[in-house]
């Protein structure tokens, strides 16, 4: 049975509400700019901001179940589409600008950590028990290369030894393939044994089933009654007695 406060040598982590959460205001910002720029239909701003949920929650769907990856640029396009009844001319969208200009939302409203504990968690893992951590990581409407740098902003990436993206890699989690991939990765790291290694996520099938799939340990939190912080034997006496 999983003991979440062994100390593993190498920790996989999901990323968002694992280690990150949404900034509101950019799911805002985000609806706000194709309301203004891609409306012929001229729909109210609730019922676009109620399209990218719609296409947020089929594409994930999508993703889990054929373990491949709908990229962000067809999102948008999606969400273009069906805001307008399907009838917007999409050849007319500059794809790669309106890449960019999401981009741009992402930075001026910035993701934020989950939770006060998570930088500490991480530094605890790498500095204090010496393992290894990675990112195991579905991607929606933000590409990887684009959370690449949110991590550096966030101030979290010198934690993490190594980043997989589902857009990068063509797959999503929980496809076994993603996760032997970054198995693959953690070998070329040290000499591990799969009992050595946890992934830890919110998603009880993207990340623990997935996770169980291919034979290494799993720890859902957040998403339950568990936080970052049970990963650590004594977590809470070391988080807190500075």
């Amino acid at each position: 049975m999983l003991n979440p406060m062994h100390a593993y040598k190498h920790y996989s982590f999901d990323l968002w509400l694992t280690l990150i959460k949404s900034n509101p205001s950019y799911k805002k910002q985000r609806s706000r700019y194709f309301f203004d720029h891609y409306n012929q239909a001229n729909k109210p701003l609730a019922e676009v901001e109620a399209v990218f949920r719609q296409v947020d929650l089929m594409c994930n769907a999508i993703n889990e179940k054929t373990g491949k990856n709908i990229d962000a640029d067809e999102l948008c396009l999606m969400v273009i589409s069906l805001m307008n009844d399907n009838q917007f001319p999409l050849h007319e969208v500059d794809i790669n600008a309106l890449c960019a200009e999401m981009d741009q939302l992402v930075f001026e409203h910035l993701p934020v950590l989950y939770s006060d504990n998570t930088a500490s968690t991480l530094a605890y893992i790498k500095d204090d028990l010496g393992s290894s951590v990675s990112l195991l990581s579905n991607t929606g409407f933000i590409k990887g290369e684009t959370l690449r740098q949110v991590l550096k902003e966030l101030d979290i990436d010198q934690y993490i030894d190594f980043q997989l993206y589902s857009d990068e890699a063509g797959m999503s989690k929980p496809n076994p393939d993603f996760f032997k991939l970054m198995i693959d990765r953690v070998f070329e790291l040290k000499n591990v044994q799969l009992t050595d290694i946890i992934h830890i996520g919110d998603n009880p099938k993207a990340d623990v089933d997935g996770a169980n799939a291919v034979g290494i340990n799993s720890l859902l939190i957040n998403s339950n009654h568990l936080s970052i912080t049970n990963l650590i034997p004594n977590a809470t006496q070391h988080l807190f007695s500075a």
